[in-house]
């Protein structure tokens, strides 16, 4: 598959929220960028509650969404990465989306009661069996790419956790004879035909363990067949989302190299019979420290840990990766070339 952005440099970013992006951490966060090297950012344009987070003129997404200002001049931000030498890359909140689910109930998972249903966080999704969702999240891409975004990153292209024991008690369209690994792959596919051709690249994130297991059918999501139709596959590895015996490790979140290392082996291996439709995989790998998974099953972390896993990442000839932290506050002083 020919690459739409042949020139792209080989990502190292950072996840930035919307808040972050329109407000005073970015001259930290461009600092950073300008000091290390890092050289690209994931910046919400749509975010996890599913508000478009600038201001739009098109009156589809405004009759859709919900736009709301926190990034203040999104035109001025672009300029910003631009003289900062950022790769920018647009991050969109897909089927998790709480706005387009109470503006649209038709286009969710409605209850028996007649409520839009929603997980115990408080989260509604959309369905991903309704065209009309699939062409308002790659309509808002389109916006971003004429803003002067280089990539569209597509996140929680998935239906919600756990749905197969609900999908029979929801009322919701159906597409007879797809399944939801199908039409969850034919999203990904539609995007990328609507995308490819105004030269930029479409990515998306996926559960880590997607690469050490079949597919996940409750979900809809095939990491083969999604993988397939992208230009870039980003899993999720972060050593805390991986429980008890992964990888032979006890403890996956005290053992960032095992667990990373573990990790890259699965996704070459699932990945590898795709041959030229071999995607660029670019991890989101983890800078923050979780504490919740209680005494003893996690140590804090810092320099050592991001570099461990950047070094499991090379020696598994992946050049490139991602940083989470939810507050966008990174370690200091790590070496990015490990």
């Amino acid at each position: 598959m020919a690459d739409p952005q042949p020139d792209a440099p080989k990502v190292k970013g950072v996840y930035v929220t919307a808040y972050s992006a329109g407000g005073s951490r970015m001259d930290t966060l461009l600092n950073l960028i300008d000091q290390t090297e890092l050289n690209a950012m994931v910046i919400d344009i749509k975010d996890d509650a599913g508000y478009i987070t600038y201001k739009t003129d098109n009156a589809e997404l405004q009759q859709m969404g919900k736009p709301q200002p926190f990034i203040r001049d999104i035109g001025k931000l672009m300029e910003r990465l631009k003289k900062h030498e950022v790769y920018p890359i647009a991050r969109i909140v897909v089927f998790k989306d709480s706005v387009l689910a109470k503006k649209h109930p038709e286009l969710s998972f409605v209850k028996s009661d007649g409520s839009v249903w929603h997980n115990k966080g408080g989260d509604s999704f959309v369905n991903p069996y309704n065209e009309n969702v699939w062409k308002y999240n790659v309509e808002i891409a389109k916006e971003a790419v004429k803003l002067g975004f280089k990539e569209v990153q597509f996140d929680y292209v998935r239906f919600p956790e756990g749905f197969e024991k609900r999908a029979d008690s929801l009322k919701y369209t159906k597409v007879a004879g797809k399944s939801r690994v199908q039409i969850v792959s034919d999203f990904v596919k539609y995007a990328k035909q609507e995308l490819n051709p105004l030269g930029v690249r479409v990515s998306v994130d996926i559960f880590g363990y997607a690469a050490s297991v079949p597919a996940a059918e409750g979900i809809g999501q095939d990491f083969v067949k999604i993988s397939k139709n992208v230009d870039v596959i980003s899993p999720m590895v972060y050593p805390s989302h991986y429980s008890t015996g992964w990888f032979d490790v006890k403890d996956p979140d005290k053992n960032p190299y095992a667990t990373i290392k573990g990790s890259m082996v699965d996704t070459h291996k699932k990945l590898n019979p795709l041959g030229s439709y071999k995607p660029v995989i670019r991890p989101w790998i983890q800078d923050f420290t979780a504490s919740w998974l209680g005494g003893g099953h996690y140590i804090k972390y810092g320099k050592q840990q991001v570099e461990d896993q950047i070094r499991a990442l090379k020696e598994q000839n992946v050049d490139e990766f991602l940083l989470w932290n939810a507050s966008n506050r990174y370690t200091s002083g790590v070496d990015y070339e490990k």
